[in-house]
């Protein structure tokens, strides 16, 4: 079955920068859209990001510039790489196979607090 697993979330200061990572198991990764999804507390989903099977990106607009998402097909990996982070980015973060989010994983908590 399809399962996610997310890393590298931490406590980061304003400013600062973190890589999250999503190892994908089940299903065939190099042919699969995959999304960053975050849900930031007390808030519903939100989508951040996706790549398409050739490397194509899309982000939400309020990380476009800081955020750049890839993948590495030969380790069945997504990354987010998250510079110039700001207390709005704190949130868990998901990765997941389709747009609404319902494959994710038990996703990566974010804190961005001096």
């Amino acid at each position: 079955q399809v399962q996610l697993v997310e890393s590298g979330g931490a406590l980061v200061q304003p400013g600062g920068s973190l890589r999250l990572s999503c190892v994908a198991s089940g299903f065939i990764f190099g042919d699969s859209w995959m999304y960053w999804l975050r849900q930031a507390p007390g808030k519903g989903l939100e989508w951040v990001s996706s790549i398409d099977s050739l490397g194509t990106r899309w982000y939400t607009d309020s990380v476009k510039g800081r955020f750049t998402m890839s993948r590495d097909n030969a380790k069945n990996t997504v990354y987010l790489q998250m510079n110039s982070l700001k207390s709005e980015d704190t949130a868990v973060y998901f990765c997941a196979k389709d747009h609404r989010g319902d494959s994710r994983g038990q996703g990566t908590q974010v804190i961005v607090s001096s």
